[in-house]
């Protein structure tokens, strides 16, 4: 039995309806097969199925371990930024268990403040 499904997504994935959709961030990812008209497809059906959700839209993803700390934003905010893989893995785990995530679309990058220990989401 299902109880949540997290989804990682991305930034800009709803650009288009906050006039993104000529900055160069939505421009450069969608020009890959329309990718984010398709992840905002996926998107819609989550939110239409009936399950609990987490959406998390990480910026551009690195390969390296955080240098910086998390930066959570509300949702089709961000345009820009980038973080660590594991960052994202460690918000996707933590957000099947918060309650505080639950039906929420979290936009995640990491700061330019110092790296710390994620001690959670909010």
């Amino acid at each position: 039995n299902v109880k949540k499904v997290v989804m990682v997504s991305s930034i800009l994935t709803n650009g288009r309806a906050w006039g993104q959709e000529d900055s160069p961030g939505f421009k450069i990812t969608n020009a890959f097969g329309n990718a984010l008209d398709e992840k905002l497809v996926a998107e819609k059906y989550l939110r239409a199925s009936g399950l609990d959700y987490t959406i998390v839209r990480p910026g551009g993803l690195k390969v390296e371990a955080p240098v910086g700390g998390l930066s959570v934003n509300a949702e089709d905010t961000l345009n820009s930024g980038e973080i660590s893989r594991d960052l994202v893995a460690d918000v996707c785990v933590a957000s099947l268990n918060d309650p505080k995530t639950t039906n929420k679309v979290l936009e995640i990058i990491e700061d330019n403040g110092p790296p710390r220990v994620f001690n959670g989401i909010m």
